[in-house]
């Protein structure tokens, strides 16, 4: 098991657990897509939008489990806890890369 990392993978679960939204933005594209709870956000604004409802409502914060790096994919898992039924659950973060940023980012159980 690895729970190493570095770059805008690190930069947006270290920012959100943080709350600092900068951080947590950084390593994404202009162009990326977030997917998660059957919903997409695309480019920076949304995503921020997306970012600051989410923790507004669940308080959520994430503890890395393991992490998997193939090629331009980063396969995160992670302990999430907050204000929600069922806390903490094992959320399964997908990361497509591309010249080091994030270009999407799909969230599931």
């Amino acid at each position: 098991m690895s729970n190493t990392m570095t770059g805008p993978v690190e930069a947006y679960f270290e920012g959100r657990n943080a709350r600092d939204f900068a951080r947590a933005l950084s390593g994404f594209s202009d162009n990326a897509v977030v997917r998660d709870e059957s919903r997409t956000h695309r480019g920076p604004q949304e995503i921020r939008a997306w970012m600051m409802e989410t923790i507004a409502a669940y308080d959520d914060r994430s503890d890395l489990l393991n992490v998997e790096m193939e090629d331009n994919t980063v396969i995160a898992t992670a302990e999430v806890s907050g204000n929600f039924p069922g806390s903490p659950i094992t959320l399964r973060y997908r990361f497509m890369t591309e010249r080091g940023m994030i270009t999407s980012l799909e969230i599931a159980p």
